[in-house]
């Protein structure tokens, strides 16, 4: 008998407000608690597990949208179980348990973990929606060919995302780090929007019209005064509130999947980068 993909999926922490009947749902959360390559402080593994964990100091109602959670039906699938230090095969779990999802009509809002974990989520949702486009928020271009002599990196993530899905068919958002390299391959391939957010998010919506979106959030693209549990800070991010005018900016566009990833808890000073994420979440779960 055929393992299914879902077999690899364990629950140690339920989001707050979720359903624990999965056929009510067309919404689900997913963890991927990965950071196999992450290159300077590693601990986004630990992620998944302390939002959902800190998801309790959260309101289940959004002043900003007014709208509950308890308005709407979400499942928390748990979390893809990693046989930590093989890259290739958490990456192929990851992208089976979200094929497996999106093939019952579902749509994904995951945590991870490292930035790489964003690939095969995408790759998936490829194959469901093939006019699919992504959006970038982040701190970092992560468009290397290779990081320490490595193609699967946190640090390679979109380039291989941009072959996947195409030229052009990649919107970075907040950037303001990366090699000269990566800036020339940007401006080549993809759409950047070099530390510029709020302000072309018109422009943004005009070119992507209504083609399906996947949106990537890498919490460092906020300050590090706002989110300083991450593994990779870089200053000169934008602020929480506007991070959250943004969702509601990109509400009107067809996103079809979401992640939120980089949150690294052990640097934190009490749950503040965490409890943040549990908010995003609620936010994306009802701004989506």
């Amino acid at each position: 008998m055929v393992s299914s993909p879902l077999n690899h999926l364990e629950q140690r922490a339920v989001f707050m407000a979720s359903s624990r009947d999965i056929d009510k749902c067309n919404k689900v959360i997913m963890g991927l608690p990965m950071d196999s390559t992450t290159s300077y402080r590693p601990g986004t593994r630990l992620a998944p597990y302390r939002v959902r964990e800190v998801s309790d100091a959260v309101e289940e109602y959004s002043v900003y949208q007014d709208r509950s959670l308890a308005e709407i039906n979400f499942y928390d699938a748990g979390d893809v179980c990693i046989p930590y230090g093989n890259v290739v095969e958490s990456l192929q779990r990851m992208e089976q348990a979200a094929d497996c999802f999106l093939g019952q009509g579902k749509k994904l809002y995951c945590i991870g973990g490292e930035h790489l974990v964003s690939l095969p989520i995408i790759k998936a949702y490829h194959r469901h929606y093939p006019e699919l486009v992504v959006i970038q928020m982040d701190a970092h271009a992560d468009l290397r060919s290779d990081y320490l002599g490595e193609p699967l990196s946190h640090a390679t993530v979109m380039r291989h995302v941009l072959e996947e899905l195409g030229e052009r068919r990649l919107f970075q958002l907040g950037i303001r780090s990366g090699t000269r390299e990566e800036m020339m391959y940007a401006r080549e391939k993809s759409n950047l929007y070099l530390d510029s957010f709020l302000e072309v998010l018109e422009e943004v919506k005009v070119k992507i019209g209504e083609r399906p979106v996947y949106l990537t959030l890498d919490i460092d693209v906020l300050d590090p005064a706002f989110a300083p549990g991450t593994g990779t800070p870089e200053a000169g991010g934008i602020s929480s509130r506007d991070l959250f005018k943004a969702f509601h900016e990109l509400k009107t566009l067809n996103i079809a999947g979401f992640d939120m990833v980089e949150i690294s808890p052990p640097y934190e000073k009490g749950d503040n980068t965490s409890i943040l994420g549990a908010k995003i979440m609620r936010e994306a779960l009802l701004a989506f």
